[in-house]
């Protein structure tokens, strides 16, 4: 019988000793990517067969949050189809998500289907870094506006600007909900808000680069981002005063320059919305990497 066990905190030396096993493209592996996201999915885990299964359950039922972390082999993923079928009601929520392209010839060789879930935007890091050429000439002209008009410090975040940030979180929602009325959008602010505050309470133990503009003596840009692997480093929120032109590009350039020594910057998944997949592709990805689903 597989018994799981609590995901949290403690696990976190092993989860990213599995990952390091082999390199991951997607934003999805990283043990920061699940644990924001605690207060809103159950996570759970097993050790199957040398495979690290990490499991998330909600309302709907349970899933597994990555494919399996190890050699695979239909053995295994056949037991973590019968640890979700155990849950799931509807057997049809059962699935593997965030399975990487590359890998889904072997689940078609065990006789799974799968659907392409979403696609995560990568960028040059010495294109963002300085915006050079006609193709990023708007980001350029944008950001050149910012310093030309505004005194800023570009500083570390610590826990005495949680209230700060958190401020500028509800503003910055406030400005892209009168923007933007889609229902799906409203709740993702809300949800992502959650899992900003989780990011900024534990950004210490989670070993996230958290990077500040303050005009003033008010916070007026947050970003968040993560070692993804050797090559990669991945935004995970990027929060600014929206009345104030240019300082969205400019935190973008400004990031990537503080991680130059990365080759790529990865900034996630649209969440299949067209406003934010319009603003992605803006700054010319250079790779698309494709998520899917695996299911029977």
């Amino acid at each position: 019988m597989i018994k799981l066990r609590k995901f949290s905190l403690k696990e976190k030396p092993l989860f990213e000793d599995y990952l390091r096993r082999f390199n991951h493209g997607l934003s999805a592996y990283s043990f920061i990517y699940a644990y924001i996201w605690k207060d809103f999915f159950r996570f759970q885990y097993c050790i199957i067969e040398g495979n690290f299964c990490l499991f998330a359950e909600d309302s709907f039922g349970m899933f597994l949050y990555i494919e399996p972390l190890g050699k695979i082999s239909k053995n295994v993923i056949e037991n973590c189809f019968g640890v979700m079928d155990k849950r799931n009601k509807n057997k049809q929520v059962s699935r593997i998500e965030n399975v990487e392209k590359e890998k889904l010839a072997i689940y078609k060789k065990f006789g799974f289907e799968n659907f392409l879930k979403s696609t995560d935007y990568v960028y040059d890091n010495i294109s963002i870094s300085s915006f050079k050429g006609n193709a990023l000439k708007h980001k350029r002209s944008c950001s050149n506006y910012f310093l030309k008009h505004n005194s800023y410090d570009f500083i570390d975040y610590d826990e005495s600007c949680f209230k700060s940030c958190n401020r500028l979180y509800k503003n910055w929602a406030k400005q892209r909900s009168l923007k933007y009325s889609d229902n799906i959008y409203q709740h993702m602010l809300k949800q992502s808000y959650s899992a900003f505050q989780v990011a900024l309470k534990d950004f210490r133990k989670l070993d996230l680069v958290v990077k500040l503009i303050v005009i003033g003596s008010q916070v007026k840009a947050c970003a968040v981002g993560f070692k993804l692997n050797k090559e990669t480093f991945c935004v995970l929120f990027e929060i600014t005063d929206l009345s104030i032109k240019g300082l969205a590009q400019f935190i973008f350039k400004r990031m990537a320059q503080e991680t130059g020594f990365y080759k790529y910057i990865n900034v996630m998944d649209d969440s299949g919305l067209k406003n934010i997949k319009r603003v992605k592709l803006s700054y010319r990805p250079i790779e698309l990497i494709e998520s899917y689903n695996v299911t029977r």
